[in-house]
């Protein structure tokens, strides 16, 4: 697909989703961190359903790194894997309090350094806190971009370095975005709404 096609869909795509953005609550880079990392294969409403609580009885980094997991775990397991989100919450906040001073990381290398921190999450962080272009692959991104034909790979990583290539630098956070919303709202995974779809005609689904 070329360039001039790609940025004519994320064109319609934007006009789609003016309200594209982050759908995690968040108030700093802490709390920021701790629900991108509890999004892993759970929804956004989900965890947006038990930060409240959970940033309320562990406002700080400091009050997490010395968190017990069995406590943590009570008030997040209503979300998929939350034993095991437990105990990475807490190693992570250990590990920013004493190898960061207390302040999440901005570079790369030191965010996916973090445990239960991958590379979405990096992204993801690197993006809405600190201001970076960064693509982040999740399901939504990975099955709207291979669908639409702006990547034609098989793993998340992949799709993610052919996203970095087919789209300008300039609009990689927004695209993430509206990607996320597409496939939430219209390109979905098992009956993908093409009638209703603003970039139909130019999916290479359709052709």
């Amino acid at each position: 697909m070329n360039k001039g096609k790609i940025e004519k869909i994320l064109d319609l795509l934007e006009a789609a989703y003016p309200e594209a953005k982050c759908a995690l609550n968040h108030k700093d880079a802490f709390q920021l961190i701790v629900a991108v990392a509890l999004s892993a294969q759970t929804t956004d409403k989900s965890v947006n359903r038990v930060t409240p609580i959970l940033f309320e009885k562990y406002p700080t980094v400091f009050d997490l790194a010395s968190a017990q997991a069995e406590e943590v775990s009570e008030y997040i397991r209503t979300i998929g894997m939350y034993k095991t989100k437990s105990r990475n919450l807490i190693a992570m906040a250990q590990k920013i309090v004493t190898e960061f001073g207390g302040e999440v990381p901005g570079d790369y290398d030191s965010l996916v350094s973090l445990p239960g921190v991958g590379r979405k999450t990096a992204n993801v962080v690197q993006s809405e806190w600190f201001g970076m272009q960064r693509i982040a692959v999740d399901t939504h991104v990975f099955r709207v971009s291979n669908r639409i034909g702006f990547a034609h790979e098989k793993d998340v990583l992949k799709t993610e370095h052919a996203l970095m290539k087919a789209i300008p630098q300039s609009r990689w956070s927004k695209s993430h975005h509206i990607l996320i919303f597409h496939g939430r709202n219209c390109c979905i995974a098992r009956k993908p709404r093409c009638r209703e779809c603003p970039v139909t005609e130019l999916c290479e689904k359709n052709l």
